[in-house]
């Protein structure tokens, strides 16, 4: 791997404008496609396999009109001051605002008369309309939306209270403030720690193109694979962190190499070649990790794992191959001129010999012994060889940091530290006991968006259920069957204690299905509503086994229910392939078992910690106001088994770059404890720098008013820091310099089978650097390349 990919980093910057000219390509044929794409991104979620999708799917085959693919809006109207709607001056405002609606599209088809319908409440103040399109909700364009809005706004100057729920309305407004703040934090943090622009900008170049060639091809495939429209949010999240993360690897391991004293190009070939096969194996793990949600069989699950897992493939590619080609247009001045303050003061020291490039000595994986450090590579195989004193400092030279600090506090205490972190993290993860998921509805929104207040209206009018009506269907191939289950389960239904009300039930033309509403007392999110489908489930199978028609429930609530069960269901097999997957890689690449079952462990620790974070800010409320949550409720049901894949991956990350450079120390001949303690001092730097830029991209997302978007980014912020912090930088050298040479054993018969992953660039060490080539017409020097051109 490493040898591959340090030829593929000499290629690159040596044939730098054609890389760059072929990346420009395919930004550009991906930016056609989105550009010419069949269709814009669903909003569709469907739960194959479950009783409330199998109920979909027989009303959409037998009642096609009540299960038209044409958008929906519910309008609700309410008189002023108490009065009654169905007053002279107030019925004539209400018809005005309908005929309004009528005239706001050329594609409604249809807006019901509140009177006729018997859609008024019983304290007579509100009533509402149901509109319906002739074209679904992606095909309205922004005329349709404004036409609405504007009718709503004429009930409204008529003195009505007028409010509006369904997927009619204006979908919110894309906002990139996320992505931009995300940006700016990561460019500080990469100003401070390279103390040069040009190699805190080469990180966010490359992620930028990154992003936009996934997000075009995102768009371009969202018609012909319905895409979910969170699938492009995940994706620039991820994009955006990984892209800027591995590149950082990159540049600072580019540093280290020219501090070694090779020439820009053979430093960005074994930049590539070492720090490169690392960004690749951590990347193979989160794009698995990802990928590996398709055995929910949940489509907007795999649609969102698919397209992270792609974004996260294509910044690999862009690290790896547009990255050394960068590096041979900037030549000396990603050196920079100096450490930042900050890296200074906190991160890992060197000796004030070691220059502006000692920082990035600390870089994960590198393929010289740990021993020597780097520079012993360098004396060995580089150009100038001038023995083990000069570049970045070797082991044991003096250290100020508070990563130095941090690491002999923890090797002098492993086991009171190693207690102390687990039983924080547990303290942590303790409400997540009390998890509550759920599908997100008009309730879960902003208490000042228009859904929300119809919402509001409608409970308050008819009843904390009229938001979660619950559809029963009955069916047999023989009408008289089906006509007889309908009649006794109707009958049942309205002895059952929660229902507020059942309709009477209507049949197909064939006769052979029929379609009962049953409303219930309690709000769709209740207890009791969820006991009531139960309830209903059971009447029905009974109701089933008499008459032998077969009765199915669906709606919202148990629509819910149903996910809630899929995925308690699905976690254990996942968490199975996932960690699974973890240790058997982990092996491979730390010949050890017992370090790959504690990063298993430390990778639980960390979810379960980000998980008991959100369920006490998002469901409780603690803290709520400092990242603008205006209402707290159950969880996204598919957000505990999104956050284990994603942050599965990540941890890996994390766990590639710090205990790869210990494993390394360990297998040149220091003692365990001191391989921990070298191992730690080398990476701490990079380690830190990746996770503060994973967390505040992240955290950008918490200012989003889509309430899944903002749960999920900031369970990523606080999950990337307990992992990184507390479980990779607290217990991973705890418990490694407590288990000792353990740590790093592996059975014989094992060892013999297992094939040698060159992750650490050890060939690489070994090898002679290989010559520039001869200087070609219009080809610049490389070495002392000044980078112009």
């Amino acid at each position: 791997m490493a040898t591959f990919l340090h030829r593929i980093g000499r290629t690159a910057f040596r044939r730098r404008w054609l890389v760059v000219l072929l990346w420009a390509l395919v930004l550009g044929a991906v930016g056609v496609a989105a550009a010419n794409g069949s269709g814009p991104q669903t909003t569709n979620v469907t739960l194959p396999g479950t009783e409330a999708q199998r109920a979909n799917d027989l009303l959409e085959k037998q009642f096609p009109a009540a299960n038209a693919d044409g958008a929906n809006a519910r309008v609700v109207l309410r008189a002023p001051g108490g009065e009654k709607i169905d007053s002279a001056d107030n019925r004539a405002a209400l018809k005005a605002t309908l005929a309004d609606v009528q005239k706001s599209s050329a594609h409604i088809a249809k807006v019901s008369d509140p009177f006729a319908a018997k859609a008024v409440s019983a304290t007579g103040t509100t009533a509402y309309s149901q509109v319906t399109y002739s074209v679904p909700d992606t095909e309205l364009t922004d005329r349709d939306h404004s036409g609405l809005d504007k009718a709503l706004e004429s009930g409204r100057d008529r003195g009505l209270t007028v409010e509006a729920s369904g997927n009619a309305l204006r979908p919110p407004e894309e906002s990139h403030t996320a992505e931009v703040i995300g940006f700016a934090l990561a460019a500080v943090i990469l100003l401070i720690t390279f103390g040069s622009l040009v190699a805190a900008g080469l990180p966010l170049v490359t992620a930028l193109v990154g992003v936009a060639v996934s997000m075009a091809a995102i768009t371009a495939l969202s018609g012909p694979f319905e895409l979910n429209s969170n699938a492009s949010v995940l994706a620039t999240m991820l994009g955006i962190a990984v892209g800027i993360d591995y590149a950082l690897f990159i540049v600072s391991r580019y540093r280290s190499e020219r501090a070694a004293g090779y020439d820009a190009e053979e430093a960005a070939a074994r930049a590539n070649g070492t720090a490169g096969s690392a960004v690749v194996f951590a990347g193979l793990t989160v794009v698995i990790a990802l990928a590996g949600l398709a055995v929910v069989n949940l489509s907007i699950l795999t649609a969102m794992g698919l397209a992270a897992a792609g974004a996260v493939a294509v910044a690999v590619l862009v690290a790896v191959t547009l990255m050394p080609a960068l590096l041979g247009f900037a030549g000396e001045r990603v050196v920079g001129r100096g450490r930042g303050r900050f890296v200074r003061r906190f991160l890992p020291g060197r000796a004030a010999a070691s220059g502006p490039t000692s920082a990035a000595s600390a870089t994960g994986p590198t393929s010289a012994a740990s021993a020597t450090g780097p520079t012993s590579a360098a004396s060995a195989t580089g150009p100038t060889p001038t023995g083990p004193a000069t570049g970045p400092a070797r082991a044991g030279s003096p250290e100020t940091g508070l990563a130095h600090r941090w690491i002999a506090y923890v090797l002098r205490k492993p086991a009171k530290v190693l207690v102390l972190a687990v039983l924080a993290l547990g303290v942590i993860a303790l409400p997540a006991t009390r998890l509550e998921l759920g599908l997100p509805d008009d309730g879960s929104k902003s208490a000042s968006s228009t859904q929300r207040k119809a919402y509001d209206m409608l409970s308050q009018s008819f009843g904390p259920g009229f938001n979660g009506p619950l559809t029963v269907t009955v069916d047999n191939e023989d009408p008289a069957v089906a006509r007889t289950g309908a009649a006794e389960l109707g009958t049942s239904l309205k002895d059952l204690g929660d229902v507020a009300a059942v309709t009477p039930a209507v049949f197909n033309k064939a006769g052979d299905t029929a379609l009962i509403t049953v409303v219930p007392k309690s709000a769709p999110g209740s207890d009791a509503t969820k006991e009531l489908v139960g309830d209903i489930r059971s009447l029905a199978d009974r109701t089933g086994a008499d008459s032998g028609a077969r009765a199915l429930v669906t709606g919202t609530t148990a629509l819910n229910i149903d996910v809630s069960d899929k995925f308690s269901k699905a976690i254990v097999p996942y968490l199975a392939l996932v960690v699974g997957l973890a240790v058997l890689v982990l092996i491979l690449v730390f010949r050890s078992v017992l370090v790959p079952l504690k990063a298993a462990l430390g990778f639980l620790l960390s979810v379960l910690a980000s998980l008991g974070a959100i369920v006490a800010v998002f469901q409780w409320g603690w803290l709520k106001d400092l990242i603008g949550l205006e209402q707290t409720g159950p969880l996204m049901s598919l957000m505990p088994i999104l956050m284990v894949g994603i942050v599965f991956g990540l941890a890996m990350d994390y766990q590639v770059f710090l205990v790869t450079r210990m494993r390394e120390a360990y297998v040149h001949g220091a003692d365990a404890r001191t391989a921990v303690a070298d191992g730690f001092r080398h990476s701490a730097t990079v380690v830190t720098v990746a996770a503060l830029i994973m967390i505040t991209v992240f955290a950008g997302f918490v200012g989003s008013d889509d309430a899944m978007i903002k749960a999920l980014g900031f369970g990523l912020a606080v999950a990337v820091a307990f992992d990184a912090f507390v479980v990779r930088m607290t217990i991973v050298p705890a418990a490694l310099a407590l288990l000792g040479n353990r740590a790093w054993s592996l059975p014989g018969w094992l060892d013999r089978i297992l094939p040698h992953v060159d992750i650490e660039g050890e060939k690489l060490a070994r090898a002679e650097p290989v010559p520039p080539l001869p200087e070609q017409p219009g080809r610049r020097p490389a070495h002392g390349y000044s980078g112009r051109g």
